[in-house]
């Protein structure tokens, strides 16, 4: 069990706030810097391959030109599994490290725990995934709002300027852009010490992107992101990669 917590610095609400945005700049810094980073890399020269190398795969043998199954870009995960080894643990485990180290982890929707449930069946997922569909929960920490109270931002000129992912997400989330956008997504911790529970962190938007690990492979690759003014356009779920 981890030490008692109650020896850190508390305050109220604004004073959280307030300090929140002073790290919330120097946090837009390291976006833009690590923007910048990913361009350099794509920049690197690249060095030919003089060798033929061959693999054991479930499929025989395979060259590593095969290995790009038909694709411009390959990624290969060193995984830390050597000859003497006998057990390993892959990312499917981030849970249990988590757990080790005094950490639990949930997912947080406001739609009725029926919907997510039956999603989640879908989709094949077992994480945690809990509805805060009767709490206020995602309001108060900024996720969610009223159709009522986005109406009164979203107006022509700004909807007008959003990217084309609103509207598509729109549309297969079975909503329209007010609906959607009444959601987003965001990242919270909080700390119990002594039987009190403390708020510790909040962030939304590209903040939120570490947890997307696709964009960090994808960040590493020659073409990087591929997206131009596209953003996102390219995600589907799962389920229906493959189709239009």
């Amino acid at each position: 069990m981890s030490q008692t917590m109650t020896n850190h610095k508390t305050g109220t609400h604004d004073e959280w706030l307030a300090a929140r945005e002073k790290l919330l700049a120097r946090e837009k810094e390291h976006t833009r810097l690590g923007d910048e980073i990913a361009q350099q890399r794509r920049e690197l020269p690249w060095v030919p391959v003089g060798k033929e190398y061959r693999f054991d795969t479930d499929d025989g043998t395979r060259t590593l030109a095969q290995l790009f199954d038909g694709r411009n870009q390959l990624v290969v995960y060193h995984f830390m599994f050597g000859p003497s080894y006998q057990a390993a643990d892959a990312v499917n485990g981030i849970f249990s490290h988590l757990h080790a180290r005094d950490v639990t982890m949930v997912f947080v929707s406001q739609a009725p725990i029926e919907k997510l449930q039956a999603y989640k069946r879908r989709m094949g997922w077992s994480f945690p995934w809990v509805s805060s569909a009767h709490t206020e929960f995602n309001v108060d920490l900024g996720f969610s709002a009223s159709e009522e109270q986005t109406r009164g931002w979203l107006t022509p000129e700004v909807e007008a300027e959003m990217p084309p992912i609103v509207s598509r997400n729109a549309r297969e989330t079975g909503t329209d852009v007010v609906g959607y956008l009444t959601e987003s997504p965001g990242f919270s911790a909080f700390a119990l010490g002594d039987g009190a529970i403390y708020h510790t962190y909040s962030v939304g938007a590209r903040g939120v992107e570490f947890l997307m690990s696709y964009y960090a492979i994808l960040d590493r690759v020659p073409k990087g992101r591929d997206e131009g003014d596209e953003w996102q356009m390219w995600l589907r779920r799962q389920d229906e990669y493959g189709s239009k």
